[in-house]
């Protein structure tokens, strides 16, 4: 007896490589699913602005990168002692002006060159609902704990989203040609929208994708809210808020997706790395000794041979560990 049912994943219908570049935007399930792929050494940048929760701000974020911006004092404002800026998660906070300057456009300017030449823009799409600041007469990434006079927050229609995103991918593919795009739903509900207006919203955005995929070409869908809707229907699976995904439920939603995406050599690359990394990881008794060194020594040997096989893994940081480890 089968007691679920099981949502049909997208067939292999297009391949995620090592040695392709992503960029990731979106909410903070983007982050579960681009830290995932950095530790399986994929090469990715993961939100950029910080979390993004809506659609327009993810536009938003694009076009400033497109633009190659460069964010200056009067972009920031001050408040409880920290310079934030509207588009920017509070990670990028800070005490004084020049340092909240020095991580946004630090992280703009590597955006900028990376977006040229990446071959996978993935965006989370979180919810429908948008925060526009009444004043400015713009709409923001992250409201800051500031009062809910500043902005005005409205749920946007399916066409405005298509509309929008078909516009800034058409200027995303102007400097770079070959760009493939992968849309995901956050499947985290928001419950301060109410259960029924968090189904609306999510239904917004699955229209527009829907839209969006049929009209652009080289656009792609992962049903990552359909599989937690369907499959994963009850609250073990969710984390103590309710709300959030459990780590079971973020690492079902992976094997998903590597079964949609990566190649059996993919797969292959990942295990190798899996088990050098368990390897590194590994806390010795006696860690002065003659066989932990010689351990060690194994280890770097196993990645330079993954490297001089795959050129474009990024393994400088875990050599430098073990070299240094070594020295000791």
């Amino acid at each position: 007896m089968n007691f679920r049912t099981q949502v049909e994943l997208p067939e292999k219908e297009t391949e995620i490589r090592h040695s392709e570049q992503i960029l990731l935007f979106g909410s903070c399930f983007a982050e579960n699913i681009g830290n995932l792929l950095k530790e399986n050494k994929f090469r990715c940048d993961v939100n950029p602005f910080g979390v993004l929760y809506n659609p327009l701000s993810i536009v938003c974020a694009l076009n400033q990168i497109l633009e190659r911006k460069e964010y200056r004092e009067e972009d920031l404002f001050f408040s409880g002692g920290l310079w934030h800026s509207w588009m920017h998660h509070s990670d990028f906070s800070a005490s004084s002006s020049e340092e909240c300057l020095e991580q946004i456009n630090s992280r703009l300017r590597k955006a900028s060159e990376e977006l040229v030449t990446a071959d996978w823009l993935v965006m989370t799409w979180g919810t429908s609902y948008v925060y526009m600041h009444e004043d400015m007469q713009m709409v923001v990434g992250n409201c800051h704990k500031q009062p809910d006079k500043t902005f005005r927050r409205s749920m946007q229609n399916a066409s405005v989203f298509v509309e929008e995103c078909l516009g800034v991918l058409k200027k995303c593919r102007e400097v770079n040609p070959n760009l493939k795009v992968l849309f995901t739903v956050s499947p985290i509900r928001h419950a301060k929208d109410r259960m029924h207006g968090n189904q609306l919203s999510k239904a917004t955005l699955l229209l527009a994708i829907d839209e969006i995929c049929s009209s652009c070409p080289n656009c792609f869908y992962f049903p990552s809210y359909e599989i937690v809707m369907d499959e994963l229907r009850d609250y073990r699976f969710y984390a103590d808020d309710m709300i959030h995904l459990s780590s079971k439920a973020v690492e079902y939603i992976w094997e998903c997706f590597c079964q949609c995406y990566f190649s059996k050599e993919t797969q292959m690359v990942m295990k190798e790395w899996t088990e050098i990394k368990k390897a590194i990881d590994h806390k010795p008794f006696r860690p002065d000794s003659d066989a932990y060194r010689t351990f060690l020594s194994q280890i770097v040997l196993k990645m330079m041979q993954m490297k001089e096989k795959f050129p474009y893994l990024e393994v400088q940081k875990e050599m430098e560990l073990c070299e240094s480890r070594l020295k000791m």
